[in-house]
C-alpha cells in the first residue's frame, strides 16, 4: 500500500482519537452531557484534539522516524488505553515512576486475556499495516513544505475550535484540568517527558546530610526496639478497628490497638507515598528530586547510633533504604514462607536472632508489606485466610462484582491483621529487653470500584477519599512510657504521613536539630 507521509500521520492521529480515547471522551460527556446544547462543542473537542494530535507527529515524524514513532506510540497507547478503560487510571508523572519502579511479578499480576486483545486490535494490527505501507519518497524541500502546510491547517484548526466554542473551553481549561489526564498519548508523552526531565537532569546526586550530630541523650538508659511496617494499598475503612462492619481485625482487637483512623497519605503510588513519608519534608514541599538529594528518617537515626534493618516484601523500598542494611524477601531463597508468592509473615523469620545480635543501641526494623497490593487481591493472603465470599479470582474487575472484588480485598486486610500480630507477639517476646513498639502506616488507599474507579494511582488533586484514607495503627509494650488515654483522645483528629518523620525520632527520643515536635503525633499535645 502506497501512501504518503502525511495521510498517514492524518490517519494515525485520527485513529488514536477515535479509538484510543474512550476514557478521555467518556469523562468529558460527565461533565458536559451529550445533549444539543454541547453537542457542537464534543464534535469540536474531536477535532480539535485530532488536529493537535496531527501538530505533534508532524513535528516528531521525518523521513525515517515517521514509522517507528507511529508504531512505538500505537503500542504503548493500547497499553493506556486499556488501563484507562478498565480501571480508571491516568498515565502521569507519578503513573510513568512506578510503572518504571515495579518488578516483573508485580507486573504479572496484570497482565490478562483482554489486555493481550487491546494489545492486538489498538497496537499490533495498525502498528503492522504501517509497516508493510510504503511511503511515497518525495524530496526534502516538498517535504518540508508539506510539514509546513500541515502544521500550519492543524494549528488553525485547533484555534478555530476554541474560537468558535470559547466559552466552553473556558470552563473545560480552566475549571475541569483533571480531564486533560485521559488524553491519549498526549498525556504520557508529556509525563514521560516530565520524568525523564527530573530524573536524567539530576544523575549526579550530592545527599545532603539532616543532622550527623544527631544523638540520643546519655540520660535515655532504655533501649528500644521498634518495628514500623508499611502497608500496602490498605485504605482505613476496610478495619473493623475503625468501624468496618466485618471483623477484618479478629487478633489485633485484642491487643490494645490505637487507630488513628484519619490519617492521610502523601501520595497515591507506592514509588512517591513511600519515600515522601520517610522524607523530612511535608507533602506540600515533597518532590523526587529532593527526595533523592536529602538524607531521609533512617539516616537520621543511623546518626544516632540506632541499628537499622529494612526488610521487603514489596518491589523494593523505593530508594529509602540505600544507606542502611537491606533485605529482598520475595525470593524464596530467602523469604521461606512462600505458596502462591512469597507470604509477609516471611519477614519474621530469623528477625529474633537479629534482635539478639545487636548487643547496644537502639533498633528499628522496617517490614515494606505485599499487603493488598492489586488486582490481584486473591493472591495475597494464603487459602485459609478465604473467610469473605465469594472472590474475584481474576485480574479482570470487569469479570467481578465489586462485591466479590470486595471480598478479596477484606480478606487481604484479615491476614494483615494476623501478621500485624505475630509482629506484636515478637515484641511481647522481647518486652523484658527492650521497651517495644509497633507503627503501622499504609502508603496509599485504594479504589474499589467507587464511582467506578479501580486500584490506586490518580494524580492527588483528583484521587477519591479512599486512594488517600490509609490505615495507621499503634501499639506499645507495657514497658514503653506512652499516655495511651491521651493518644486515644487523639486518634481521631486528621494527621498525614507528614507526621511519621519527626514521631518516630520522638519514639527514639533522639536530639537532633530537625526534629519538630509540634508534628510529633505522641508527644505532641494536639
Amino acid at each position: 500500500m502506497k501512501i504518503t507521509q502525511t495521510k498517514l500521520i492524518l490517519s494515525a492521529a485520527l485513529f488514536f482519537v477515535v479509538f484510543d480515547n474512550l476514557a478521555f471522551f467518556k469523562h468529558v460527556i460527565e461533565v458536559y452531557p451529550a445533549s444539543l446544547k454541547n453537542i457542537g462543542f464534543l464534535a469540536s473537542l474531536a477535532v480539535g484534539l485530532t488536529g493537535f494530535l496531527t501538530l505533534l507527529l508532524t513535528l516528531v515524524c521525518f523521513r525515517y522516524t515517521t514509522k517507528p514513532v507511529l508504531i512505538l506510540l500505537l503500542l504503548a497507547s493500547s497499553f493506556a488505553s486499556y488501563f484507562m478503560n478498565n480501571y480508571n487510571v491516568v498515565i502521569d508523572y507519578t503513573m510513568i515512576q512506578n510503572i518504571l519502579q515495579t518488578d516483573f511479578k508485580e507486573s504479572a499480576d496484570l497482565l490478562s486475556l483482554k489486555l493481550f486483545i487491546y494489545l492486538c486490535l489498538l497496537g499490533l494490527l495498525p502498528a503492522f499495516i504501517i509497516y508493510t505501507a510504503r511511503i511515497e519518497p518525495v524530496s526534502w524541500q516538498k517535504s518540508a513544505i508539506a510539514k509546513i502546510k500541515i502544521g500550519a491547517i492543524s494549528v488553525l484548526i485547533v484555534f478555530a475550535m476554541i474560537l468558535c466554542f470559547s466559552k466552553f473551553y473556558f470552563s473545560f481549561f480552566r475549571e475541569h484540568k483533571p480531564l486533560r489526564y485521559y488524553t491519549n498519548p498526549i498525556y504520557y508523552i508529556y509525563a514521560v517527558g516530565n520524568y525523564i526531565n527530573k530524573t536524567y537532569n539530576n544523575t549526579d546526586v550530592v545527599v545532603k546530610s539532616l543532622d550527623q550530630a544527631a544523638r540520643i541523650p546519655a540520660t535515655d538508659l532504655n533501649r528500644e526496639l521498634v518495628i514500623l511496617v508499611v502497608g500496602e494499598a490498605a485504605r482505613a475503612d476496610r478495619f473493623s478497628l475503625n468501624g468496618y462492619p466485618r471483623e477484618t481485625n479478629p487478633l489485633l482487637k485484642k491487643e490494645g490497638i490505637i487507630s488513628f483512623s484519619n490519617m492521610y497519605s502523601c501520595g497515591t503510588l507506592t514509588a512517591y507515598s513511600v519515600p515522601c513519608m520517610f522524607s523530612i519534608f511535608g507533602q506540600d514541599d515533597y518532590s523526587d528530586v529532593k527526595g533523592r538529594s536529602t538524607e531521609n528518617l533512617l539516616d537520621v537515626l543511623s546518626h544516632a547510633g540506632t541499628n537499622v534493618l529494612w526488610r521487603d516484601n514489596n518491589s523494593n523500598s523505593k530508594g529509602v533504604a540505600l544507606r542502611v542494611p537491606y533485605q529482598d524477601y520475595k525470593r524464596p531463597e530467602v523469604n521461606p514462607i512462600c505458596d502462591l508468592e512469597c507470604r509477609d509473615e516471611g519477614m519474621l523469620v530469623g528477625l529474633q536472632e537479629y534482635i539478639d545480635d545487636q548487643k547496644e543501641g537502639d533498633i528499628l526494623i522496617v517490614l515494606h508489606q505485599m499487603g493488598n497490593h492489586g488486582p490481584a487481591y486473591y493472591k495475597r493472603y494464603p487459602e485459609s485466610f478465604e473467610k469473605f465470599t465469594p472472590v474475584c479470582r481474576t485480574n479482570q474487575f470487569d469479570e467481578c462484582t465489586n462485591d466479590e472484588i470486595g471480598n478479596a480485598y477484606d480478606n487481604a486486610i484479615l491476614y494483615t491483621d494476623y501478621f500485624l500480630s505475630k509482629v506484636i507477639e515478637l515484641l511481647k517476646n522481647n518486652s523484658n529487653r527492650f521497651e517495644t513498639a509497633m507503627v503501622y502506616l499504609s502508603d496509599h488507599g485504594e479504589s474499589l470500584g467507587e464511582y467506578g474507579i479501580y486500584l490506586h494511582g490518580l494524580p492527588y488533586v483528583m484521587a477519591p477519599d479512599p486512594q488517600k484514607h490509609v490505615g495507621a495503627l499503634f501499639w506499645f509494650g507495657e514497658s514503653f512510657k506512652i499516655d495511651t488515654n491521651a493518644l486515644l483522645r487523639k486518634s481521631t483528629k486528621r494527621f498525614s504521613q507528614d507526621n511519621l518523620f519527626h514521631t518516630i525520632l520522638g519514639l527514639f527520643e533522639v536530639e537532633t536539630t530537625v526534629y519538630d515536635k509540634s508534628m510529633d503525633i505522641i508527644n505532641y499535645d494536639y
